[in-house]
């Protein structure tokens, strides 16, 4: 039970936000997606919509040629097809059944991770609470009811750490592949192993599988490239800004547009994203210089550098920010599981209060 406990109140919690966020729509599950009429009716003064849409419309018409033109940034979004494809296969194709499989889906695959989670800190010896920190952090609680692609990346993604606890690293490669396919940012992780591997002048089945992993992830970007005219990777759909080389030059950018604005997230997202990547570049960087091999330790610098790095269009969007920066808890947390630190992750569950977020969502 203590296993199972963490993903029961996430299944509660991530249900309870859907339930809500459906009862504001009179149980409308497309309107869950956040349609714009910008690309569901090609209207080019229409409103924008969130990037739920896009899944949605990846799910009713997988074709590349009648869907582009329902995607702002058509490679960019048609590169995360796992998720879709999974909703339409639940929905047996039937156009009525998707809105409500892309939520299934979701739901299932956070509350599965979390029990994931539970079982790696089990098998660690530590409380299977800490599991809430990744279970409730709002990035993927609010994509859970956005019909988002991170539940499902992620997830993946911690069931590729769980097959590394059990020594299965075939079935990790596999894990791993899949998230590339469900979301870009999935990468990181590859990398980090990959990294780790090469490192500890690791060379197995398991290492030619991950490179395979890598391989048709490659191959799938060429094959975007082919069709859609550029590869998928990139920093954002439309009006998405480039990269930044400065540290965080795209969070300070948001004072070019309004001094109130920086404070005010410099006042909520200082203590919460600001602080903990620095804190996180800085932990990874101390274990690598004991441990150089240790793919936790690349993973969580890894991803605290992709934060660094965020474009102005990524910081300057809160729900975008909570959901990109969930890499870094992910990591953070199976780092300081491995290192038996309860301390980082006693602070870490204070994450849980950034639900208050979903307010106003």
């Amino acid at each position: 039970m203590k296993r199972f406990w963490p993903a029961l109140v996430v299944l509660i919690v991530s249900g309870s936000y859907v339930a809500w966020r459906l009862a504001s729509y009179d149980g409308n599950p497309v309107a869950l997606a956040e349609i714009g009429t910008r690309y569901a009716e090609l209207d080019p003064d229409g409103t924008e919509g969130y990037d739920g849409q896009f899944s949605t419309y990846i799910a009713l018409d997988p074709e590349p040629e009648s869907v582009a033109a329902h995607l702002d940034v058509p490679a960019y979004r048609y590169q995360r097809i796992l998720y879709p494809l999974l909703a339409r296969l639940l929905a047996f194709g039937q156009p009525d059944w998707i809105p409500w499989s892309l939520i299934l889906v979701n739901l299932l695959a956070h509350s599965a991770a979390t029990y994931a989670v539970a079982d790696i800190l089990a098998r660690r010896g530590l409380a299977t609470g800490y599991a809430l920190i990744y279970g409730l952090w709002v990035g993927l609680v609010s994509s859970v009811g956005l019909n988002l692609n991170e539940p499902l990346a992620y997830g993946l993604v911690v069931l590729a750490f769980l097959f590394k606890e059990r020594g299965r690293f075939v079935p990790l490669a596999i894990a791993l592949s899949l998230a590339m396919f469900a979301k870009e940012t999935s990468a990181v992780f590859w990398l980090a192993i990959l990294i780790s591997d090469l490192v500890g002048r690791k060379i197995d089945r398991g290492q030619a599988a991950l490179f395979g992993a890598g391989g048709l992830f490659v191959l799938w970007q060429v094959w975007l490239w082919r069709t859609f005219g550029t590869p998928g990777i990139g920093s954002g759909g439309e009006m998405a800004t480039p990269f930044e080389w400065i540290p965080f030059m795209g969070f300070l950018r948001i004072g070019g547009v309004s001094i109130k604005a920086l404070g005010l997230f410099a006042l909520i997202f200082g203590p919460t994203i600001i602080l903990p990547t620095v804190y996180a570049l800085i932990q990874g960087v101390a274990r690598l210089r004991v441990a150089p091999a240790d793919s936790f330790a690349w993973s969580e610098f890894l991803n605290a550098a992709v934060i660094v790095l965020l474009p102005f269009s990524t910081f300057r969007e809160p729900l975008g920010l909570v959901r990109i920066f969930t890499g870094v808890v992910l990591s953070l947390l199976l780092l300081n599981v491995s290192l038996n630190n309860r301390r980082t992750l006693n602070f870490a569950l204070f994450w849980i209060a950034m639900l208050a977020l979903l307010i106003n969502q």
